[in-house]
């Protein structure tokens, strides 16, 4: 069974970056496909981004396209989210998610993805 630890999150102004890192250990990570998904309170854990399992397809959702980037490190079993262009609407506890089937086409729902870390806060201060 894989394990997933997000780091990475914290406070940034609008506008600003940050990079979060999702560490993968436990199966083959090669199989999988990777996933970033967001929870802001009191609404539903929503899909951002995700990449099949050698980067040769990556989704991303419309609210964050040309702002965040999803990539993958296999020799590391690192996923990375980086996020540009911060807005006050992407505070959230981000989630990184694997699929295990590495299902292709990307899935963005959450009943395709198997296992999720405990999260990571990003707080945007406008």
């Amino acid at each position: 069974q894989v394990q997933l630890v997000e780091s990475g999150g914290g406070l940034v102004q609008a506008g600003g970056s940050l990079r979060l890192t999702c560490a993968a250990s436990g199966g083959t990570f090669t199989k999988y496909t990777m996933g970033w998904f967001r929870q802001a309170p009191g609404k539903m854990r929503e899909f951002i981004a995700a990449i099949s399992r050698y980067s040769d397809s990556k989704l991303v959702t419309d609210s964050v396209k040309g702002r965040f980037a999803i990539s993958r490190d296999n020799a590391k079993t690192k996923t990375y989210l980086q996020m540009n262009s911060l807005k006050a609407e992407d505070t959230a506890i981000y989630y990184c998610e694997v699929a295990d089937s590495g299902i292709v086409p990307i899935p963005s729902t959450r009943d395709n993805y198997d296992y999720w870390g405990q999260g990571t806060q990003v707080t945007v201060a406008s």
